[in-house]
């Protein structure tokens, strides 16, 4: 065991990783039985753990997803439900991440949008990328307040540098001219460089006419639907199912 100075030193590097592997019982006498430079690549390697471990809380924390427990390894692949997993197993890959491409999913109320949202959110964070979800209804608020207290272009900056924002309930209740000067300036700061995942009751085809300006429209669905991976959930309501067991 070493000396409390040296592991003072270690956390004064902020080599914490490190000290709880040396402060573990087991992985001391593990490490007793290795050569020193297997000792040594094991202790890097629970430092590494350890720091991937502490990203990734943090990015979870930021994320604020409504469905915390939601995660692809969970997913409820019956046909019935319209999953094609060729997709959504391409989709954990997070390559669309990289590319800045959408994710689009549809369907009824209760068919499990939120969850299939959150859980590929949380896949991201789990890549490293740093994720946001939201409500429509509450993001188009905060930005109708930015603009009066003079935080809007801040608000917008800080929103274009987050590799995946999520959108949930989008198009879920009338939106006013003003909104859609919004929602245009927050996706035209996005659009190629940042992935947005949307999800909505409403099918893709309907966006147009729930926008209810044509020129706006044509500008926004084409920040959205360009370069977008559809899903199209069916099926019952998975609350009553839950509710029924």
């Amino acid at each position: 065991m070493l000396n409390e100075h040296t592991l003072d030193q270690l956390r004064g590097l902020r080599l914490d990783g490190m000290v709880q592997a040396l402060a573990d019982p087991g992985t001391s006498a593990a490490a007793a039985e290795l050569a020193f430079d297997e000792r040594l690549a094991m202790l890097v390697q629970r430092e590494i753990d350890w720091r991937d471990g502490k990203r990734l809380a943090r990015l979870l924390k930021a994320a604020k997803l409504k469905v915390g427990s939601a995660c692809i390894e969970d997913i409820d692949w019956r046909g019935s439900r319209g999953l094609d997993r060729t997709l959504v197993t391409a989709l954990a890959g997070c390559d669309w991440l990289r590319h800045g491409h959408n994710v689009l999913i549809t369907g009824a109320t209760g068919v499990g949008k939120t969850w299939l949202a959150c859980a590929l959110a949380q896949q991201a964070a789990r890549s490293g990328f740093t994720v946001l979800y939201m409500r429509a209804p509450r993001l188009l608020e905060e930005l109708r307040v930015a603009h009066g207290d003079g935080s809007f272009g801040r608000r917008l900056a800080q929103l274009a540098r987050i590799d995946l924002l999520a959108i949930d309930d989008f198009a879920i209740a009338p939106i006013t001219a003003a909104e859609r000067n919004d929602l245009l300036e927050l996706l035209d700061d996005r659009v190629g460089t940042r992935a947005t995942l949307i999800t909505s009751q409403l099918p893709v085809t309907a966006w147009h006419e729930w926008l209810n300006d044509p020129t706006l429209a044509d500008a926004i669905l084409d920040r959205i639907v360009h370069a977008a991976h559809k899903i199209a959930l069916k099926g019952e309501s998975m609350r009553k199912k839950q509710v029924k067991a």
